[in-house]
């Protein structure tokens, strides 16, 4: 059996089962969803739906037991195919696995010379590891169309993964509609051009696009059926460019602003009025209509304080609320929201800068800068998602050389990928390892530019990550290898287009493009400050 990621346990069994046009499916009514799921991917393939009801050796069985809500056992004999899981999350994970029991023809949307395939006797239990096996999808840097974020919907599941944390908004871009501030989405939605890779050459192209209230509607039912939470981030009060160009009393400076069109870390931040921060909760009013999850990311992260200092009227602002500094204006800039999501139950996740100057105590923090920020806040008693830019950061290229498609410096091989431990090693052993929620890999699209790019920088080191967020602690490279090496089969009829071992394809490749250079001294000069920065708090 090769299954991605491994199951809890997995054992070949006699007998097989044929699935073709006269197979039936009964389904316990609290399951109804997931045996309809099950019967929409499988009837292209068939040459028909699954017929409902029926008993004996060509029924497909799905029922409850006395499981975990996302624990499974599959078994496919001569008797039949049977799934008993604790819950439709549980189900829907046996199906998954019952579909990579099949063929990778199977996976194709009509099909290929036969409708009917031969499943080999097999007995599976599996459960997730961890409750959090998340992906962030950048959609502000680069748009991605409606159609591309269902697709990857699809692909996270496949692989078991169960949160989609979308990046909408940054400087370059503003990517929901908010109907009470229609310039979000009117100017901020749209840059003049965009830079081409990070050494200043634009391309003099227009960039833009954004969701409508009823796309995000589709997109969270869909990912919802599919067991999958969508985390949306609006953040705050850096990478607010694209929002104080729509709305320019937002900011700090007297001159209007654009939409951001280079990379990096930008100087403008939000201001500290009373009114930006009534601004932003009208948006996230709409925000919690538009998703139901109960967390909600407001960044927090890389904000430059420069524009703060030079302010008179901050540095007046900052002398009314009592605060000693712009570390301490951040944090209580952070509270705001904490408590304006906790009021309505929702919890506030932002990424590891926002312990500087303490915390609400219901904050999750998601530690993107190696791993200190997990061991802090964990220790604190904050719940942590380890987004280690070390260790899972897909932006990064997948192996030495020129031709890779996307030029960032950063090495990050499949190998490197499949080595991460969510749990930090300064955490292993202690209570607070329980506050490791679990990961989450990042899909950064600065140099990212189309679905197709997505595909390539995504997999198959997507497939590494999903098996570290839901397999055992114990890794076996070479089984792993062996697996994947019958999944790409799968990903080939789905249509993705996955960086293969012998490098990029041509169409990947983008000469004249240069690369961001390795700089272990920047980056270690920037993890001993906020080393030094953190142990003072």
């Amino acid at each position: 059996m090769k299954i991605v990621p491994r199951p809890v346990k997995q054992e070949s069994r006699p007998g097989s089962f044929v699935l073709d046009s006269r197979t039936s499916l009964v389904a316990d009514p609290a399951l109804a969803e997931v045996a309809s799921w099950l019967r929409g991917e499988l009837a292209p393939v068939t040459g028909g739906e699954l017929l409902p009801g029926g008993t004996g050796p060509g029924t497909i069985t799905i029922a409850l037991g006395e499981l975990g809500p996302e624990a499974y056992r599959l078994t496919v004999g001569d008797g039949g195919v049977e799934i008993v899981a604790g819950g439709p999350a549980g189900a829907f994970y046996g199906a998954q696995t019952l579909r990579q029991l099949l063929p990778a023809a199977a996976f194709r949307k009509a099909a290929a010379g036969t409708a009917a395939f031969e499943v080999p006797g097999a007995y599976v239990e599996d459960e997730p590891r961890f409750p959090w096996r998340g992906c962030l999808l950048d959609v502000a840097r680069h748009f991605m169309t409606k159609r591309d974020v269902l697709r990857f919907v699809d692909l996270l599941a496949l692989h078991k993964l169960n949160v989609l944390h979308l990046h909408l908004t940054d400087d370059q871009g503003w990517r929901l509609e908010i109907r009470r501030h229609p310039r979000l989405t009117e100017v901020g939605a749209w840059r003049k051009e965009s830079q081409i890779g990070w050494n200043g050459a634009m391309d003099g192209r227009p960039h833009g696009g954004f969701y409508t209230q009823d796309d995000i509607r589709e997109i969270v039912a869909y990912a919802a059926r599919r067991h999958i939470t969508v985390v949306p981030e609006i953040d705050l009060p850096g990478h607010t460019q694209a929002a104080i160009a729509a709305y320019p009393e937002l900011g700090n400076l007297d001159a209007p602003l654009e939409v951001g069109t280079t990379w990096g870390v930008g100087r403008n931040v939000l201001n500290a009025e009373d009114a930006t921060v009534a601004f932003f909760q009208d948006v996230l009013d709409e925000v919690l209509e538009l998703f139901p999850s109960p967390y909600v990311c407001v960044g927090g992260d890389e904000v430059r304080k420069d524009q703060w200092r030079a302010s008179p009227a901050v540095r007046r602002r900052r002398a009314e609320l009592g605060l000693r500094d712009e570390e301490e204006l951040q944090s209580w800039f952070i509270h705001q929201f904490d408590a304006y999501l906790a009021a309505r139950g929702r919890r506030l996740v932002g990424w590891d800068e926002i312990l500087e100057g303490g915390l609400a105590p219901g904050a999750v923090v998601a530690s993107w800068r190696g791993e200190l920020g997990a061991v802090a806040a964990a220790r604190r008693g904050h719940d942590v998602i380890n987004c280690s830019n070390t260790s899972l950061y897909l932006d990064y290229r997948q192996g030495p050389g020129e031709q890779e498609p996307v030029p960032f410096g950063t090495v990050l091989t499949l190998e490197d990928v499949y080595a991460f431990e969510p749990i930090p090693a300064d955490l292993r052993g202690e209570p607070a390892a329980a506050r490791v929620l679990g990961a989450q890999c990042g899909v950064w699209t600065e140099l990212i530019d189309s679905s197709r790019h997505v595909d390539y920088m995504a997999f198959p080191r997507l497939a590494a990550f999903a098996e570290t967020v839901w397999s055992s602690a114990r890794r076996d490279l070479v089984d792993f290898r062996e697996r994947l090496a019958a999944h790409l089969p799968r990903l080939d009829a789905i249509g993705v287009e996955y960086r293969r071992a012998e490098g990029p394809l041509p169409w990947q490749t983008r000469p004249g493009v240069p690369g961001r250079p390795e700089d272990p001294e920047r980056w270690q000069a920037k993890l001993d400050a906020w080393t030094s920065n953190l142990r003072a708090t």
